[in-house]
Order: C-alpha cells, then structure tokens, then sequence
C-alpha cells in the first residue's frame, strides 16, 4: 500500500512538472540588438518627459511568439532604452502587478521621473525580475498622475501591456489623467501578444489620450523599427536652416564651383562658372572683338587674327624674315579649311597723313596677299583693305605701341 501511494505520489509530482513545462513552454532567444544611432542635432524633443508604465501582472507569464509576454514586454522596454538619445528630458519607469516576493504594492516606481540617462534607466529596468498577481494598470495610472504633476511641458505615457483582465476603471482614470493634464499628455500604448480584450483596451488608451499611437511590441525589436518608434513617439525633426548658396558674381554657379569668381554682370557662362570663349582662341566671346577666328590663329588681347611678327618698318611695306612663320602657319590653317575666306586688314601708326597712311596700310595688305598666293592660295580667297591710322592696337605716344599698329590683321570671312 505505501509503495502504490510513493508510485501515485511520484507521477502526480511528474504530471504537474510536464504539464508546467508544457505550459511555460520553450523560449525562444531573442535576435542579437544593436541600437540604429539617432543623430540627436537633427531632432528636437517632442515631449519634455516621459512615463513607462511595464506590465508584470500574471497575464504577461502566458507565451506568445515562443517567449514570455512579460520577456518581450523587458526587451522592448529595454531596446527602447537603448535607441533613444540622452537630450536633456525627465524619464521614469513604473510597473504594476508583481509576484509578492517582489512587491506588496501594486504600483512601485522602478526609476524617474528625474534626468533621464540610459544607464540609469536600464538599472530601474533590471529591479523587476519577475511577474505575477493581478492587473491593476488602473493603480498604476492614478500613481501617474503625482509622477507627471508639476512637470513643465509635455509628457508620454507609454503603456506596456497585454491588455488582459483590466478593470473597468483603467479607462476612467485614463481620462481622469486627460482632463486633467489636456494636450500636455499623449498616450502610446504598446501591445504584447494578440489577446482580442487587450487590443481593444489599447486602442481605447490610444483614443482618450488623442496624441498617441498603438504600437505592437514584438513587431517593433529590430533596430530600424524600434528607431523609427522613438523617432515618432519622443522626438520631432529639426527645421534645417535653408542652405545660402553663394554666388558673388551672380552668374549661376556657386562659388564653390566657380572656377571664374569675378565674371562681369550678364556675362554668360560655362558649367565651370567661366565666360564662354566659341571660338577656343583663348579670349571670353564678350571680351573678343573678332569672333569666329579658325583653330590654331594666333589671336591679339581683343581676340583678332594678327600676325604676331609680321610687323613693318615705320613707312615700309616689304614683308620681313621674321614675318614668315606666321605666314606659314595662315598657309596651314587655310589648307585645312579650305571654304575658309579671309579679309586682309592693314593698318599704320599715326605718323604721316591720313590719305598717305590710308594707301600704306592697303600696300601691306597686298603685301601679304602676295605672299600667300606664292604659297598657293587662290587669290579669290582673300580680299584686302586698308585702315590707316584708324584702329591702332596700342597707343601711338610711344615708340613702341607705334611698331605693334604698324600690322596686318586678318578677318575670317562667313
């Protein structure tokens, strides 16, 4: 007889440590957590302070999602803790429904409301190890209210829960807290499994307090989704000052790009922020006074087609030496544009008269003609003039600005 009792004994003691682990069931580890960093200089804080309000009654012992309710209830708590950034605000933790061994009290404040730091908030997180005994949110709400009162600005009362076996009064005293504090207060409840009780009484929280959101606690663990709940819940995007972009010379491009700062007024411009220069002889359309000069002309400051050495003795006419290379390099540039027509402009210094200076300056001209016609350029390629004195290249005062008039320009002709 007393061995069938040991025997009864034993598998009654078996039954209740199976159906217990059956119960409890396996937990599954959560997935390794590294905080998305929040830059703090492009937010400002939407609420000054903030209330967690953490679910330990026996309810949150159930399993949802192979883990403990009251588990995934921490690690969203403590996830939370670890993505939002210290900006100067009052945070507080408080939880309600505990085992006996852990409080007497239905409500104790875990950490706050003082200067919230993460790692002070994370050590108030560590002192609830455990749940168990009823669910009397309803307690911790009017708790609440002397934790909030007399905090200046705005507060977020987030709610952590599974919802399960509230009483009627949680609702009532959740709008006692928003007559109350009126628009100082938003409420964010935070679901914890898919208990159909508590997913309305959530949303009933989210209602009363108007400024708040629902959120689903183990849908919200990875980083970006946790990131993206504190971006919405505790903080606001800065207003970014307009970027000034500086363009000193107005032309369009920045001066940080503007390879040419000083371009004048209704200059147009490249990409680079540089005058347009057409015709590639090295001088800005606007300053060139001869537009259109072929490839490989040399080219005076004013961007004329001259022939750099081929300048005359004062009263003289005949080509010298030193003249040829730029004579044959007209050749060359003809040769390679061969619809290309040319007007061979002569000019003099101031020295004589007007009429006497006007033939010289026709006689260089030809001069020239002559030349390239030896060279084997068609002659009804070419037609010359003479300008005197009229347009010198530099001043007449000097000796030498008399020697750079003394010249013969070349103009393409279209």
């Amino acid at each position: 007889m007393r061995n069938f009792i040991s025997k009864s004994l034993f598998v009654a003691v078996a039954m209740v440590f199976m159906f217990g682990c059956a119960a409890q069931g396996t937990k599954k580890p959560f997935s390794d957590f590294a905080s998305q960093p929040i830059d703090a200089s492009q937010y400002a804080l939407k609420h000054d302070n903030f209330l967690v309000i953490l679910d330990g009654s026996s309810s949150m012992e159930e399993m949802y999602n192979d883990n403990q309710k009251f588990d995934i209830a921490k690690e969203f708590v403590g996830r939370m803790n670890q993505t939002l950034p210290e900006m100067g605000q009052v945070g507080g933790l408080r939880s309600f429904g505990h085992k006996p061994s852990v409080s007497a009290n239905p409500t104790m404040m875990l950490y706050g409301m003082d200067a919230y730091t993460n790692q002070g908030f994370a050590a108030g997180l560590a002192k609830l190890s455990g749940s168990g005994g009823n669910s009397p949110l309803y307690k911790a709400l009017e708790a609440a209210v002397g934790d909030i009162d007399g905090k200046s600005g705005t507060t977020a009362v987030v709610i952590v829960s599974d919802g399960k076996k509230m009483s009627p009064k949680t609702t009532v005293t959740a709008q006692a807290i928003k007559d109350k504090f009126g628009d100082t207060v938003c409420i964010y409840p935070v679901l914890v499994g898919d208990d159909k009780e508590g997913q309305a009484l959530m949303q009933s929280l989210s209602d009363i307090g108007g400024c708040g959101f629902v959120t689903e606690a183990s849908s919200t663990l990875s980083a970006a989704e946790m990131a993206n709940f504190v971006k919405n819940a505790f903080l606001v995007e800065r207003a970014m000052a307009p970027v000034v972009i500086k363009d000193s010379d107005n032309d369009g491009v920045p001066d940080d790009r503007d390879k040419c700062p000083d371009t004048p007024p209704g200059v147009q411009v490249d990409a680079d922020g540089c005058p347009l220069d057409t015709d590639g002889d090295g001088v800005y359309d606007y300053l060139d006074k001869c537009p259109g000069t072929p490839i490989g002309a040399k080219v005076n400051p004013m961007g004329c087609w001259v022939l750099g050495d081929l300048l005359f003795d004062f009263d003289k006419y005949e080509i010298k030496a030193s003249g040829y290379p730029d004579l044959d390099n007209v050749v060359d540039i003809l040769n390679r544009n061969p619809g290309l027509r040319i007007d061979l402009q002569g000019h003099t210094d101031s020295m004589g008269s007007d009429a006497y200076n006007q033939a010289l300056s026709m006689k260089r001209a030809k001069a020239v003609k002559t030349y390239l016609v030896g060279k084997g350029i068609s002659e009804n390629r070419m037609k010359c003039e003479g300008y005197g004195e009229s347009m010198p290249a530099a001043s007449n005062d000097t000796e030498f600005g008399r020697s750079l008039n003394r010249r013969v320009q070349l103009m393409p002709v279209k």
